[in-house]
This record gives C-alpha cells, sequence and structure tokens, in this order.
C-alpha cells in the first residue's frame, strides 16, 4: 500500500457571516484555496488526479467541480462534492488520503468550503395547489425527532452531564481569543481573496464581558452563551496529497508531512460533541502513537464544552492545543472547518523537525466524529 503525503495547505480567512466575504460565493472561496496550493507547489494542473471538497449548504449541484473548473483545472479531471456537515472539510482529506494509499491516485486536491453569507434559503415544496412553501433551518440529523437536538442545547446538556462549567466554558474561550491575539497564524497559512488575508473575529475578551451576555441554553451553572459557541462563518480551506511517487514532482521548501493515521467514528447522536474521541483514538492507534507523544492538537471549537470534554477524554496536553486559537476565536464555516484544523495543524508541524506528530479533530451533526495525525518527514 503506498503513502500519502500533504505537500502543501492553504485556506482563506475565515470572516463571520455577513463580513468582507458576503458577496463572494462559495465556488470563489475554493478557487483562491485550491489555486494556492497548486501555486505553491508548482504541480501542473495536468497532473491533478481529482477534486475532493467538503460543503453542507450550498444547496446541491458539485460546487467542486465548479471551483475547480474556475481555478484552471482542466476539464478531464474530476471532482467530487461530499456532506458530512462539520466533518466534511476533514472527510474530503481523508477520502482522498485513502484513494492514494489504495493506489488509486498520485495527487489530489482536498477540502472544504462553505458561505454562510451566500447560502441558499431553504423551504419545503408545498404539497398542493396554493399551500405556502415551508421554510427550515436544517435537515434532520437523526430519525428520531426525540434525539435530533439542536447543536446549542446539545452542547448545553453535555456540559451539565460532563460538569463543565459556564465560568470553566468562558475561560476556554478567553483564551481561544488571547492565543490568536497574541500568537495568530503564519502569513503563509493564507491565501488572499479581494485583498483579505486573516481572521478578523478574534477580540479581547474578559470575564465580565462574558459573564453579561444571556444564557442560550442550559442552566445558570452550565449554561452556553455567545461567548463558546462559535460564530457562522465564510472560509475554504485546500491540501495537496501526493502519492511517494508523484512527491518528484513537487516543487516546494516546505517540510512534507505523513498521513500517519486516520479515524472516523459514530456516536450518540444526542451528544455530537463527543464523537471525536473514539475518531481521534483511532487514529492515533494506527500511527502507533499516544497522546503523551504528540506535537501539536488542533481541535475544532464549534463549542467551549465540545473541544473541553474531547481534551480532557483523550488526556491531551491544554498546552498543545489550539496553539494560535481555535474557532471561537475565528469562527465555524461548516463545510470548510474539518480542512481548517488540519491546515493548521499542518502549518504548525511545519514550524517542527522530523518525527513530529500533529492530531487534527472535529465533531459534526448526528453524532460524527474525524480525525487525522501527521507526521513530520
Amino acid at each position: 500500500m503506498s503513502a500519502a503525503f500533504i505537500v502543501a495547505a492553504r485556506r482563506t480567512g475565515v470572516v463571520p457571516r455577513g463580513g468582507v466575504f458576503a458577496r463572494l460565493e462559495a465556488i470563489d472561496l475554493a478557487e483562491a484555496s485550491i489555486g494556492a496550493v497548486l501555486d505553491d507547489t508548482s504541480f501542473p494542473p495536468s497532473d491533478v488526479d481529482e477534486v475532493i471538497l467538503g460543503n453542507a449548504l450550498y444547496g446541491g449541484g458539485n460546487p467542486a467541480r465548479v471551483a475547480a473548473l474556475k481555478a484552471g483545472l482542466p476539464a478531464e479531471v474530476p471532482a467530487s462534492t461530499i456532506d458530512t456537515q462539520c466533518c466534511a472539510g476533514l472527510d474530503a482529506i481523508l477520502l482522498a488520503a485513502a484513494r492514494i494509499k489504495a493506489g488509486e491516485a498520485d495527487a489530489i486536491v482536498a477540502g472544504g468550503v462553505e458561505s454562510f453569507s451566500r447560502s441558499p434559503i431553504r423551504a419545503r415544496r408545498p404539497l398542493i395547489p396554493g399551500e405556502v412553501a415551508q421554510p427550515y433551518d436544517r435537515p434532520p440529523f437523526t430519525p428520531w425527532p426525540e434525539r435530533d437536538l439542536d447543536m446549542i442545547p446539545a452542547a448545553a446538556m453535555l456540559a451539565a452531564e460532563r460538569d463543565i462549567s459556564r465560568a470553566d466554558q468562558e475561560a476556554f474561550a478567553i483564551e481561544s481569543h488571547r492565543k490568536a491575539l497574541a500568537r495568530g497564524v503564519p502569513a503563509q497559512e493564507f491565501v488572499s481573496v479581494d485583498g483579505h488575508a486573516g481572521d478578523p473575529f478574534a477580540r479581547r475578551l474578559t470575564p465580565a464581558l462574558c459573564a453579561r451576555l444571556p444564557v442560550l441554553a442550559g442552566n445558570a451553572t452550565h449554561g452556553v452563551t455567545a461567548a463558546t459557541v462559535a460564530v457562522e462563518a465564510d472560509a475554504a480551506a485546500a491540501v495537496l496529497l501526493v502519492s511517494e511517487r508523484a512527491l518528484a514532482s513537487v516543487r516546494s521548501s516546505a517540510r512534507v508531512i505523513r498521513i500517519a493515521g486516520a479515524g472516523r467514528s459514530g456516536g450518540d447522536p444526542s451528544r455530537p460533541g463527543l464523537a471525536p474521541i473514539e475518531a481521534s483514538r483511532a487514529a492515533m492507534h494506527h500511527a502507533g502513537i499516544s497522546a503523551s507523544a504528540l506535537s501539536v492538537a488542533e481541535i475544532m471549537e464549534a463549542f467551549a464544552v465540545q473541544a473541553m470534554a474531547c481534551i480532557q477524554a483523550l488526556g491531551l496536553d491544554p498546552t498543545l492545543v489550539n496553539p494560535g486559537g481555535g474557532a471561537l476565536a475565528r469562527g465555524h464555516p461548516i463545510g470548510a472547518s474539518g480542512a481548517i484544523v488540519a491546515v493548521r495543524a499542518w502549518q504548525e508541524l511545519q514550524r517542527m523537525n522530523a518525527g513530529a506528530t500533529g492530531l487534527a479533530a472535529i465533531a459534526a451533526a448526528g453524532g460524527l466524529g474525524s480525525a487525522v495525525l501527521l507526521r513530520v518527514e
């Protein structure tokens, strides 16, 4: 079985809904990320075997195909869009890695894209003439309505069950913003879109400010607030994965990063925040390492409590988690978020020596979790 390597990883800035990306379509954001990873490696577009992107809100069609053509890839290069909600961007990377390891491809561009700002307005078609279309916010994630909680109430329930207080959640969010402001991310991580290359949401949070926020769900002790929930956002991220045979065609000064392990898991749909735990354990098992051997971990912060529960269960060193801040300080562009944590982990590993390892993990609605273990060659 062949190995799979990530030789380039780029993303747009993560911009809250209605911000500077508000007039851009999802395909515009994806086009920029796809073009950037090919430019970074001088990799011939004609040698790309496939493009795979995750997306959750586009509204149908195949945005990966449209974005690939817009990015200048030949019409002969196929493209697929997958939807596993928040896991979609990382799942696209895992699918690409699996194809390369199986010897079915030598070079795949994979990642995710989302535009909350330009997402379609959803409505169910009337059943009879004269009936009004019924708008809806999201599709069902389970066949059982009583177990199909909205994500915010599910997070609040998890906080109460795990006894993770509102104050502790807010402290976690404050630290995420602090790290984002203090350390930031490498400039080479971003691809500029319409002159914008950065994450504008991070700010100086204080306990006093957080304490004034109303509870969105849950009780006064464990409740979830706007400070502990990632905002809806627009962004795209992409990586270029290659086989060992295709490495010779790559021209880049970046460190080559091997896909050392991967994991996907399903869990209780009413407690989706816990699903990445088993996925992460599987990824580390495949790589033959323990949590104590990790050099860095990028854990998706859709909710403070979800990230905290995963960090605690996996026994991760908190000082190694999200060193440049997480989604609480950036935002949550659903279909892109899994790809973004992978890009962040790849970029962090660029600072490290051979053998360094990084974990990227994310949860999704319906009780899904995905994780990847990366190793510096």
